[in-house]
């Protein structure tokens, strides 16, 4: 069945009348699939035609509303398009109802989607690169070229230039219905997933005057000047195959504005303007380097001093243990510097963390390093602790920490065994 999005894809409201109505609920994430997905409670709902597009072809379904309740998802099963409508109440089988597209969802995806088209033709035409699959995501869309060699953007220039003279010169997009058993009819017409099991009757062909035509069941412009625009964005090699990233029309204006916006910024930030950003950028990064380079001699400087300061104490004034935990950077090495140069017989506890704070949520590394038996005993108790991974060998133990809201539990741990036993003084007398 060829549904009415197909017939007119420019129509936005339409009356038709409920075939079925079932109870139903949908995981839903909207348009952010990142988002944790909500249970929504409604009604499938089949009706005896429809200008909301069940998602194919590899373009995603349409939203819009029937009788003003939100429909959440369209999807074809045979020659039927099924709504999930989230909605308190039922819809009585034979009563009319109002549809209508959300039109804004309905022209992206049609702009998309014929700037698909249109690239794949161009590099079809221009280099006999097949698109063996294509995306439709939700800011930027990407067709896969069958090609081991990367695009370089020369290549990707010469597409874009011609796909936007095109659009310029305003070349029709017309739909065919033919059938797929004439061949005659259907010579021209590339179909690249070929027509889905369960298809029934006259296939749909989409053409664009002069360029292409392909077999198709998404709804598409009318003329190539509706596109607006197209920019391809960069290319990728994936396996054996490239990516090429794209956006069309509106999405083409949103992306520049987020461009210039990001410029702005930068351009607040750095204290110079656009054509300078490169170059303070990386006037910044190797002062960065540099500054880095100094702060960590800096830490070595100061473990050097605090492992001498110990071992210049008297062996009776030593400490048995001893804690040190710096939260200016997971720098290890300071770690080493000072364990390589601190005397033997000390317990220590040492801990690098991320931050200025000891909120729980810092990352941080620790080391243990003593008698063998206190280093098994403590390291997997601290690491429970510290919400951390570690394993130990001999004198020493060390792993990754995520909690150091608890590194004083675990230094009152170590004063409670290492802290001097008082005598019973009768008991010192009697003897």
């Amino acid at each position: 069945m060829v549904f009415k999005c197909q017939e007119d894809s420019f129509l936005k409201q339409f009356r038709t009348t409920v075939v079925s109505c079932d109870y139903a609920t949908l995981e839903w994430t909207g348009e952010d699939s990142s988002t944790e997905p909500r249970k929504l409670r409604g009604f499938n709902v089949i009706c005896e035609n429809t200008i909301l597009f069940p998602e194919g072809g590899g373009q995603p379904c349409d939203y819009g509303t029937i009788n003003g309740q939100p429909v959440r998802s369209v999807v074809r099963k045979g020659s039927t398009a099924v709504h999930f409508v989230e909605s308190p109440t039922s819809f009585e089988e034979g009563a009319e109802v109002q549809q209508h597209l959300d039109w804004a969802r309905r022209l992206d995806h049609m702009q998309q989607h014929s700037g698909q088209h249109l690239i794949t033709a161009l590099f079809d035409r221009e280099f006999k690169y097949d698109t063996t699959s294509w995306s439709l995501g939700s800011s930027v869309s990407h067709i896969q070229l069958s090609t081991p060699h990367l695009i370089s953007r020369e290549s990707l220039d010469l597409i874009e230039r011609q796909a936007n003279d095109l659009i310029r010169e305003g070349r029709a997009v017309s739909v065919l219905l033919v059938d797929p058993e004439v061949a005659q009819e259907f010579q021209d017409a590339r179909a690249p997933r070929g027509l889905p099991k369960d298809h029934e009757g006259l296939a749909r062909v989409v053409r664009i005057e002069g360029i292409e035509s392909n077999m198709c069941c998404g709804t598409h412009v009318t003329n190539l000047s509706q596109l607006q625009c197209i920019k391809l964005l960069y290319a990728e090699k994936v396996k054996t195959n490239v990516l090429v990233y794209f956006v069309v029309g509106e999405r083409a204006l949103r992306k520049l504005g987020e461009v210039f916006a990001r410029e702005q910024q930068l351009t607040v930030a750095l204290k110079g303007g656009p054509q300078q950003h490169l170059e303070l950028v990386q006037k910044l990064h190797q002062n960065i380097k540099s500054t880095r380079k100094a702060f960590q001699q800096l830490l070595k400087d100061f473990a050097n001093a605090e492992a001498e300061r110990l071992e210049n104490l008297p062996k009776a004034a030593r400490p048995k243990y001893f804690s040190l935990h710096r939260r200016d950077g997971i720098e290890v090495d300071f770690i080493n510097t000072f364990l390589r140069n601190a005397p033997e017989e000390i317990f220590y506890f040492l801990t690098v963390s991320e931050g200025v704070s000891s909120g729980s949520s810092a990352k941080g590394h620790m080391v243990l390093r003593g008698q063998p038996s206190l280093v098994e005993q403590f390291g997997p108790q601290f690491m429970d602790l510290l919400e951390g991974k570690g394993n130990g060998k001999e004198n020493n133990y060390q792993g990754k920490i995520t909690n150091l809201a608890k590194l004083q539990d675990c230094n009152a741990l170590l004063e409670a065994y290492f802290k001097p036993k008082k005598t019973n003084p009768d008991l010192a007398a009697a003897s």
